[in-house]
Order: structure tokens, then C-alpha cells, then sequence
């Protein structure tokens, strides 16, 4: 760090947030999956083993913190890049002045790219040759999914570390190091009721940033000392709601929604939507459970319940809220009214079951892939009936390895459009065996 940002950090002008960035490994809160003692970030860091990184995980959980702990502890010169504001020509004079520090003073540049999927992937490009011949180390922080966002070739170079929202106890550690420390809010005689710690933890949504600049608002807010509940509501503008994100009432609220919608009741779910959307719930938790209820409670009794579910997933990435309320609520009364069937659920528990019980079963030959004439002397392929030349585009023939002759996995029930698929496949089941190419 050096004495700019030094003096920053000690600036009361300074967001509380940016004031108590830790600068050393131990100060940092959370992440014990990838800091805790022996985990792998822990050692590379320590070893100064480290080569470039992808962190990916939601706001606030720590990448930019990160990125600092670990130039401090690599003793590398740290560079802060904007994908959103910088541009490519600022890329390469960056990269320019890392291979001056490396061939003069011996000195690593560890380039922190914030917002790097805000990059297409042709100016991802830029970074590729320097990361290859270790001018820079880089680490790339991001929201979206990497293997989406990223470029493939940076992606393959770099190793991704998933950050997880921040927990609760987490969180209540950080905002008692806010009053607590004299890089914090400095007031040693102010006072945080327990109750207003509890709610700035519970409805920050595992965001650091939201709960200590709620903290710092409260905190200048008040007259006297103390900063009660309803300040801290006040300084959040969100009312307590008894869901307590990670404890028993999150499990309790998400599964009344779940089975809510299992049980055909789109009253029920659409209050437990409306309860979990209040209390500040992510929309994006909520729809990924949708997407996964509209397979495993719906399946093919009604095939269009993953994509309304889907669709809703785009329109509430698309809109957001508050109005993507309005979507939510459609894919709720849907998959709630919709026809029921879980036999997609059922047949593949059954089949990794399966699979873990008789390993790697060979393949049997004759629905082998023959691309090359040692394959055909072997008799890859040798035997096998194309489906398309008969009668109803179907034909007896074993599909499974030989040990598992007739064995059934997927049971359609009769309700919705399974019901066809049920009569179907009873049809070709029960039709004669004997065939004859159309």
C-alpha cells in the first residue's frame, strides 16, 4: 500500500468500507472455504505460489479486498483497473510499466481487473501475452458466471475461486470492527443495540459494503449514542421481517413456497413469495429454485413449466425489481396450477444410483460409433437398427449395457401431457416384435 492510499484509508472522508479494508490475510473476514487453514487459496497465497485468478462471486464479498491482501503478501505492485471506465490503450501502458518494474527492480504487478466480463472477449485478448510470459499477474473479479463471461483462452490460464455472500456472524464481526477500531467510525462512546447489529447483518444480503455504510448513515444519524433497531431501519429503509437469510426461518419460508407449488396452491405460494421478496430476498435465489421445481415437480406432465420458468428468469435479469415482482408472480401461479409428475426426478436418482452401484458398463457394440475401419473389423456398429426406417421411427433394439437389459428408470405417470407419453410408450412396448422397415 502505498502512501496515498494510506492516507486515504485514514481519511474520515473515506467510506467506512474502503477505511477498514483489511491489508494482511489474518484480518480478513469469511471465505474459510478458500482461506480457512490449509485451503488452497491460503497456501498459494502464502507460498507466493499464485498465477492468475478469477474470483467470482456477488458484490461485497470481498474480491477488491482480496486482490490487496494478496499484492501485500506477495510484496507485488498492485494496480487497480476499471473494466467499465479503462479502455485497452491504458491495458498496455500498464503492461508496459509492469515489464520496466520486472526487468529493473525485480518487482511483480499484480493487475486487478474489477468488472472484467464488462471486457468482450476480443479486449480480454489484450491480457493473454503478458499473463503468458508472467509480465503481470491477473486477477479478474466478477459478478456473471466466468464461463460465460470470460474468454475461453484467459479462462484456461486462470484458476476460478467462487466467493460465497458474506454469513451473518461474518458480517456482525466486520460492523464490530467498524465501532470497535480507529479506522472505523471513532466514536468510542457509541453504542449499537443488538437487535439493530442483527437486522443490518440479516438484510445486508451477505454485502459488507451495504451493511457498514447502513452502520455509517446510522450512525451519523442519531443525536445521543446509541444506535437502536429503528434507526437502523431507518438507515437501511427496510422494515425487520422475521426471515433470518442462512437460519431456520430462510429454510423454513423457502420451503413453505416449495410445497406450496407442489401442492397445487398458488395462493399459499404467492404469500411466501411476497414474504421472502419483502424481507429482501435475491429474485435470482428464488427463480433458480423455480427452474428447478419445473423439472422436478412438473417434468413432462407439462413441458412448458421450464421454460415459463426460465423466461422468468431472463425477465427478472432483464427488468429487475421492483417490477420483476409481476413476472415472478406469473411463474409462481403456473408451476403451482400446473400438472404435477416427478419421474424425470425419480429416474435419474435411479440411474446415479445405478451407475455408482455397477461402474463403467461397457457400451455394447452394436450402438458403438464406427469412424474407422479398425472400428468396423471390431464390429463397432455391427448389428445396429436405424429407428427412422421403421414403423412409428421405432424398433426393438437394447440401448443399455447387457447387465441391464429391461431395467426402467423413467416411469411417466398419467397426469398432463405425460399422459401421452405414457400411452406411447406403452404402445411401442406392447406392439408386435415383428418389424419391418418402412
Amino acid at each position: 500500500m502505498d502512501l496515498f492510499e494510506q492516507s486515504a484509508q485514514n481519511n474520515s472522508n473515506t467510506p467506512l468500507a474502503e477505511r477498514l479494508r483489511p491489508q494482511e490475510l489474518n484480518d480478513v473476514v469469511g471465505q474459510q472455504h478458500l482461506l480457512g487453514e490449509g485451503k488452497l487459496l491460503r497456501r498459494l497465497i502464502e507460498t507466493d505460489q499464485l498465477t492468475s485468478i478469477i474470483f467470482w462471486g456477488p458484490p461485497g464479498t470481498g474480491k477488491t479486498t482480496l486482490g490487496r491482501v494478496i499484492a501485500n503478501c506477495t510484496r507485488s505492485r498492485f494496480v487497480f483497473f476499471s473494466a467499465v471506465l479503462g479502455s485497452i490503450k491504458e491495458v498496455r501502458e500498464i503492461v508496459a510499466e509492469a515489464k520496466q518494474q520486472r526487468a529493473y527492480h525485480a518487482r511483480k504487478t499484480l493487475l486487478f481487473v474489477d468488472e472484467i466480463h464488462r471486457f468482450n472477449k476480443a479486449q480480454q485478448d489484450a491480457f493473454l501475452p503478458s499473463v503468458e510470459n508472467g509480465d503481470i499477474t491477473l486477477i479478474g473479479a466478477t459478478t456473471e458466471n466466468p464461463s460465460f463471461e470470460v474468454n475461453s483462452a484467459l479462462l484456461s490460464r486462470s484458476r476460478v475461486f467462487v466467493l460465497e455472500p458474506l454469513k451473518e456472524e461474518d458480517l456482525k464481526t466486520i460492523l464490530q470492527r467498524a465501532i470497535s477500531s480507529q479506522q472505523g467510525l471513532n466514536k468510542p462512546d457509541l453504542q449499537v443495540e443488538d437487535a439493530a447489529l442483527d437486522f443490518l447483518a440479516e438484510q445486508a444480503g451477505g454485502d459488507a459494503r451495504i451493511a457498514l455504510g447502513a452502520l455509517e448513515v446510522a450512525a451519523a444519524m442519531i443525536q445521543d449514542n446509541l444506535v437502536s433497531l429503528e434507526t437502523a431501519q431507518e438507515a437501511l429503509q427496510k422494515k425487520a421481517i422475521l426471515y433470518d437469510k442462512g437460519g431456520e426461518e430462510h429454510y423454513n419460508v423457502i420451503s413453505a413456497f416449495i410445497k406450496s407449488m407442489r401442492g397445487s396452491d398458488p395462493d399459499a405460494a404467492l404469500y411466501w413469495l411476497a414474504r421472502m421478496l419483502e424481507a429482501g430476498e435475491d429474485p435470482l435465489f428464488l427463480v433458480r429454485r423455480m427452474v428447478v421445481f419445473a423439472s422436478e415437480d412438473i417434468g413432462n406432465a407439462d413441458p412448458r413449466a421450464l421454460q415459463i420458468a426460465l423466461a422468468v428468469q431472463q425477465a427478472v435479469h432483464f427488468v429487475g425489481l421492483p417490477e420483476a415482482r409481476i413476472n415472478l408472480a406469473q411463474g409462481v401461479t403456473y408451476l403451482a396450477t400446473a400438472p404435477k409428475s416427478n419421474a424425470s426426478y425419480v429416474g435419474i436418482g435411479e440411474a446415479l444410483a445405478e451407475v455408482r452401484k455397477s461402474g463403467a458398463l461397457p457400451v455394447p457394440k452394436h450402438i458403438r460409433n464406427a469412424p474407422t475401419q479398425l472400428m468396423k473389423q471390431l464390429d463397432y456398429g455391427k448389428g445396429y437398427k436405424y429407428a427412422h426406417n421403421y414403423q412409428d421411427g421405432f424398433t426393438e433394439q437394447t440401448h443399455l449395457p447387457d447387465q441391464l437389459a429391461g431395467k426402467c428408470f423413467y416411469r411417466s405417470s398419467n397426469h398432463g401431457y405425460e399422459k401421452i407419453i405414457t400411452e406411447r410408450m406403452n404402445h411401442l412396448r406392447n406392439r408386435s416384435t415383428k418389424e419391418t422397415p418402412e
